[in-house]
């Protein structure tokens, strides 16, 4: 496929994923009683409320990986702070992680009644329009997986950090903090233009991609 027609398709995914994901971190917070996501409108599937630039500038070039606006949240509500933070950075990832499935649902539902046998025959066996849907939907799955294991890397401020942050203890804290701000985004920026990031996520992608598909 065409690289622009892959481009077309993957635009919509990426929205989508990304907007289930902040809303998903916005909405569990919500539900430990901090008011914070729904004060500042993040209580939303409007892509144009969780859009960073940046992120989606990666999303774009890398068409896997990348990153949306923070949800604006506030652990001091939270009955555990430590644990809330870690409840909270898991509803992220794993809402990917669901919708992966979700669409590997779908994926193989239309292969059954397309009386296809292997993802290798789409191309050949389908018409233009059935070879873009199952095309859509398979990029659906691996945007979902990369984004899922991508943003439970332990790195700030990916969603891994504050998971790793709620299993160690506190004292390793000063740890993580160094990487908060500019010097975690420069190494995620490194990572992802060296090829050592997708080399880090893509055993995990393609296990289960293996197994969903």
């Amino acid at each position: 496929m065409p690289n622009i027609m892959e481009l077309i398709l993957v635009l919509p995914i990426l929205l989508l994923s990304l907007s289930i994901h902040e809303y998903s971190h916005g909405y569990v917070s919500y539900l430990l009683g901090d008011p914070t996501p729904k004060q500042n409108g993040r209580l939303t599937l409007n892509p144009i409320a969780h859009l960073d630039l940046m992120g989606s500038l990666v999303l774009i070039i890398t068409r896997r990986i990348g990153w949306a606006k923070p949800v604006p949240i506030n652990p001091r509500y939270y009955k555990n702070p430590r644990k809330g933070l870690m409840i909270v950075g898991i509803a992220g990832p794993g809402s990917n992680l669901i919708m992966a499935g979700i669409f590997a649902i779908i994926f193989r539902t239309v292969m059954f009644f397309a009386n296809i046998n292997s993802v290798g025959a789409i191309s050949t066996q389908l018409s233009d329009m059935q070879y873009v849907i199952l095309r859509f939907l398979l990029l659906a799955v691996i945007v979902n997986l990369s984004l899922g294991f991508f943003n439970l890397l332990p790195i700030p401020p990916l969603d891994g950090s504050n998971i790793l942050r709620g299993l160690i203890p506190s004292n390793f804290d000063k740890y993580l903090n160094k990487l908060q701000g500019p010097i975690g985004m420069v190494i995620l920026l490194i990572l992802a233009y060296t090829g050592i990031l997708w080399g880090m996520i893509s055993p995990f992608v393609n296990f289960f991609l293996g197994i969903l598909i």
